[in-house]
């Protein structure tokens, strides 16, 4: 699972004009997922299930 830092940098991810995470294949905002056990947050697209990590 890469973080969504990563994402950005290689094109998977792009923020909208508010900030918002979305994915680029599917054009979805991305969901979170918080785990209080992990020190980090998981964001999730709907569409084609892939994951990416974000740091808290």
């Amino acid at each position: 699972m890469k973080t969504t830092r990563k994402g950005l940098r290689e094109g998977e991810l792009e923020k909208d004009t508010y900030g918002r995470l979305n994915c680029k294949d599917c054009g979805e905002s991305l969901k979170t997922k918080n785990d209080p056990d992990e020190v980090y947050t998981v964001r999730r697209c709907a569409n084609c299930e892939r994951e990416w990590k974000e740091l808290r």
